[in-house]
């Protein structure tokens, strides 16, 4: 029966995976405007670009194409679909896979699947991608993957689980702030909870919007970090 009043806590398992936690939200955090972690700001912004292309195809909309951009910027042009399901999609689901992400470091079998199907996502993006900053994230990105699996697999470097957490914390930070960047420090216009503030009958500005997105964004971490405590218990 899973432990969900999490009794007995902590063990070795659950004190690595908070420890591990702890340490990938700082140092995301204290070196978030810096190139060091540009590569997998990309990642990020292409999971919050694919989020939206979802949301397009659930609601039976056609995708015209996704593109990436070196200054961390990204956009989605849509044809169709339900707009107001569409523009919040990109944020929350960037939070939702990252809580995915977080939940399935928890295990190796977990984490190979995980890695295995960012991989395999890549090589179809990579396929329709329409700008060379996006098809040289899909190339590298699926090479670093190789590249750690291998090293999973054929020596007693085990990192992959925590290159998994890593990407799965990462795009839960990205969603809080970006949201702080885009719509509370700075107001951007064009940003997507901007454009939902218009379409949306409730009387909520963009910052409201944000706000509420980025609250969200931070339950799903909480929600990983709680549900990743029970797997590990």
């Amino acid at each position: 029966m899973p432990n969900w009043e999490l009794r007995k806590c902590c063990n070795h398992e659950q004190v690595v995976f908070l420890a591990t936690l702890g340490v990938c939200t700082v140092f995301i955090l204290a070196l978030w405007r810096t190139v060091l972690l540009l590569p997998f700001k990309l990642v990020t912004v292409f999971i919050h670009e694919a989020s939206h292309a979802i949301a397009c195809k659930l609601t039976c909309g056609h995708v015209e194409g996704v593109q990436i951009h070196a200054d961390e910027g990204g956009s989605t042009e849509t044809r169709g679909g339900v707009y107001w399901f569409i523009l919040p999609a990109g944020y929350l689901g960037s939070s939702f896979w990252g809580m995915v992400l977080v939940l399935a470091s928890t295990n190796l079998l977990t984490a190979r699947v995980a890695a295995g199907c960012l991989a395999v996502t890549l090589l179809v993006v990579l396929c329709v991608a329409k700008n060379w900053t996006l098809r040289g994230l899909c190339i590298g990105l699926i090479l670093f993957l190789a590249v750690i699996w291998i090293l999973q697999e054929t020596t007693k470097i085990r990192i992959l689980r925590y290159i998994i957490l890593f990407i799965g914390v990462m795009n839960s930070l990205f969603s809080v702030c970006d949201i702080y960047s885009d719509l509370i420090s700075r107001r951007v216009h064009t940003s997507d909870a901007e454009k939902f503030a218009e379409v949306c009958p409730c009387p909520c500005t963009g910052v409201g919007w944000g706000v509420i997105w980025g609250l969200i964004s931070i339950l799903f971490l909480c929600i990983a970090t709680y549900l990743g405590l029970v797997i590990l218990s």
